[in-house]
């Protein structure tokens, strides 16, 4: 029993000097699962800038993207348990992805969340090729003819591909699924008419599009109607509330990080997403700061992988080949 109580006693004192000793002016590591130039690159920059100054330690930014983010936090989890590296990322890489076989890392074993950041509503959009004035108009074109209604994402079991399935067992119509890998052709060809809906994340690009006439909102996914957009309602107001789906995003570290690294880094990002420029940076590109404990983050995290588990079996979704 003495064995046990020491051996306990040195464990935590391993683990508190490993938090006092942190951070010691080694350069901290954001590994962002996306490209450079995106919103949450530039989310993420933001961030490192106000820890940087926070902290008294240099934050370094990489970008690691593929594999639907993945990739990004798979770096995140084989990194070394100190806190010098950090992963930001959709929850989807920890909440969807290990269920469709593509996951390289234990999501439950290998990650440990540490903050949610903000969550990045889904816009369901209207191209030149659809005649419908709403969302209403859109589910009676769609009943009226069976799979001519075309609804493209960004992927095979992506989260826009997860809201299409639950709003054609909502509504009982059929609608065709057109998966893209990678946003700019995705939006091209929704520019040019290729298909009739279109659902992809909110910001500054897309906006610009809506305000040009090129693109009619329909609905969006996300727990509140947007500033910028008003007059467009949401999935559940429109009695879709299965299908009131949104990106959340969020700061993880590699399983074994020191509890009180983890809890250093949850209070830090937390004092920057209070900071004014902060959330305007974020309001202005449509997304919501967020925030709040580790535990709140990994509980959120865990009940968003077993809805997509769910919707997952209904639906019958295959990973794409």
């Amino acid at each position: 029993m003495k064995k046990l109580i020491l051996g306990a006693a040195l464990l935590g004192a391993a683990t508190w000097a490993a938090a006092q000793a942190w951070p010691t002016g080694k350069p901290l590591r954001i590994i962002v699962a996306y490209p450079a130039g995106g919103v949450s690159d530039v989310v993420a920059r933001a961030l490192g800038d106000k820890l940087a100054a926070q902290l008294g330690t240099p934050v370094v930014v990489e970008n690691k993207a593929g594999a639907s983010g993945s990739l990004g936090v798979d770096a995140v989890a084989k990194a070394a348990p100190d806190g010098y590296t950090l992963g930001f990322a959709a929850v989807s890489p920890l909440a969807l992805n290990p269920h469709l076989g593509k996951s390289p890392f234990d999501p439950h074993k290998d990650i440990t969340p540490v903050v949610s950041v903000m969550y990045s509503p889904v816009l369901l959009l209207g191209t030149p090729a659809s005649k419908a004035a709403d969302f209403k108009g859109l589910l009676a074109a769609a009943q009226a003819a069976p799979g001519a209604v075309r609804w493209a994402t960004s992927g095979q079991a992506s989260l826009g591909h997860i809201m299409l399935e639950q709003i054609m067992a909502k509504s009982q119509v059929q609608i065709t699924h057109i998966p893209y890998k990678g946003g700019g052709q995705q939006m091209n060809d929704a520019l040019g008419g290729q298909f009739e809906v279109l659902s992809t994340n909110a910001g500054p690009a897309v906006l610009q599009h809506i305000q040009a006439g090129k693109l009619k909102p329909l609905a969006v996914g996300a727990p509140a109607r947007l500033e910028s957009l008003p007059q467009v309602p949401t999935l559940a107001e429109l009695g879709q509330p299965a299908a009131n789906l949104s990106s959340l995003f969020g700061l993880f570290v590699p399983a074994q990080t020191p509890p009180a690294v983890v809890a250093r880094l949850n209070a830090e990002v937390n004092k920057a997403l209070a900071l004014p420029d902060i959330r305007s940076k974020l309001q202005a590109t449509d997304n919501v700061p967020t925030g709040g404990t580790a535990a709140e983050f990994a509980r959120q995290i865990a009940q968003e992988s077993e809805n997509n588990a769910r919707i997952i079996r209904a639906a019958g979704i295959q990973p794409a080949q």
